[in-house]
């Protein structure tokens, strides 16, 4: 299975793209959606899930007005797919629609660190691309909706792709770069050195800063990811710059973690 990502401004923008997936012959099990949740769920009411179709009389009232209101009613999937719900520190309410969607949000109740790393090794979430993970995070930290859907081949993925594309979908590495680029300038200085405008800095210590936010490196410090960072960047791991890349990343998530006030799109 190959995953395809789009970002879209809201959950009725991603109901378009689902209608557009339908409209291929995408089944609702290869679609997925994580959307910043309603705002009046009480962080008490949330982690209730996953829910099936027989569940579904036990499903909060508003969970099922916001789903049912921004998809069923435009086009997008039915109620009988998996949702699940949870408060993500430094992000609020979530919710996840679909089954590989739901499987990262039960996990432990987390969409990042240890839990998430599970929830990839499940057949539920086979194919979805664990290096991409913080990028679904920043994406609802700003109150837009991701959608990840699963293709069978590379020629059903181009066609997916095509379709996010024509419902006005972001795709995640200009999502990645428009994010690198919103820290660039605060980070120049960690990576530029007196004298030294070497080219391949910046690509080293962004490699670095990325590789603090993996899921299965996040909260650990150099020295214990190290052999981790040695299998995956075997050409690098001990360069100085991509180094201090990784301590600031790991300084980045940290803050990112703790912010309690998670952007909204009006």
């Amino acid at each position: 299975m190959l995953s395809v990502v789009g970002i879209f401004w809201s959950l009725p923008h991603a109901s378009q793209a689902v209608a557009r997936l339908h409209a291929m012959g995408i089944d609702d099990s290869k679609i997925n959606l994580l959307t910043p949740g309603p705002a009046d769920l009480e962080k008490k009411e949330l982690g209730k899930v996953p829910l099936s179709e027989g569940e579904q009389p036990g499903m909060a009232d508003a969970l099922g007005a916001v789903v049912g209101g921004a998809l069923g009613l435009g086009g997008g999937m039915s109620l009988g797919a998996a949702i699940a719900s949870i408060f993500v520190p430094g992000i609020g309410p979530v919710m996840a629609i679909g089954f590989a969607a739901a499987g990262i949000l039960g996990a432990g109740g987390a969409i990042g660190g240890a839990a998430l790393g599970k929830a990839l090794e499940t057949g539920s979430t086979h194919g979805l691309p664990e290096d991409e993970l913080f990028f679904y995070e920043d994406a609802l930290r700003s109150g837009h909706t991701v959608l990840i859907a699963f293709a069978e081949d590379e020629r059903e993925a181009a066609q997916v792709r095509n379709a996010l594309r024509d419902a006005g979908a972001e795709t995640l590495d200009a999502a990645r770069e428009k994010w690198w680029i919103g820290l660039r300038d605060a980070e120049k200085v960690h990576y530029e050195e007196s004298g030294q405008h070497l080219e391949g800095r910046e690509s080293l210590y962004r490699s670095g800063f990325e590789a603090a936010l993996r899921p299965h490196a996040r909260g650990k410090s150099y020295a214990d990811a190290k052999d981790e960072l040695r299998n995956t960047y075997p050409d690098r791991y001990d360069n100085a710059v991509f180094i201090r890349g990784y301590e600031r990343g790991r300084e980045f998530e940290r803050q990112s973690a703790s912010n309690t006030a998670p952007r909204r799109v009006a």
